[in-house]
């Protein structure tokens, strides 16, 4: 198996992605986030102390899209052309399925800025609530859809909370 992260002296390394045809890219990712129905049923109803809360979440999650090779070091900087963070709340479980959607026209995918998204713009979503609900978990966070690419298009079987393109 060759890991293409390292030199073949096992050294890390970013890929070079130089001689590679830049194409549209895109990829849409989900976290999902459990609160307390009541702690929902505030977010949704504008009665959270911190503020809205979905607002909030939704530039952290776009920021962080933007950030994501300050955070994942061997992730290549992209110009990122569409970043969108998207919620699907359900007030009787108390679910949030939070969905990013990332698209670039570049030599490497997307998938990583949109995961980084969906977790972020999750973290915001606690950060905002903590004082409330302490209970608040994130989890399933993971890759719904992507393409472009000599890879292709991959969709997850079962799609996510909206689908994918």
């Amino acid at each position: 198996m060759t890991f293409n992260h390292f030199d073949s002296r096992g050294q890390a390394i970013m890929v070079d992605v130089s001689g590679k045809d830049p194409t549209l890219r895109t990829a849409v990712a989900e976290a999902r986030v459990e609160l307390k129905p009541e702690t929902l049923a505030g977010i949704l109803e504008g009665r959270m102390t911190k503020g809205d809360v979905l607002v909030v979440a939704r530039l952290a999650g776009i920021a962080a899209a933007k950030r994501t090779p300050d955070l994942i070091p061997l992730s290549h900087p992209l110009a990122l052309h569409h970043a969108a963070i998207d919620f699907d709340p359900d007030p009787t479980t108390g679910v949030i399925v939070v969905t990013a959607t990332i698209r670039a026209f570049e030599r490497t995918g997307v998938e990583m800025e949109a995961m980084v998204a969906a977790s972020v713009a999750s973290l915001a979503i606690y950060d905002m609530c903590k004082g409330t609900d302490k209970s608040i978990t994130i989890g399933r966070i993971s890759l719904l859809y992507k393409e472009g690419g000599k890879s292709g298009v991959y969709k997850r079987s079962g799609g996510g909370a909206k689908g994918t393109p």
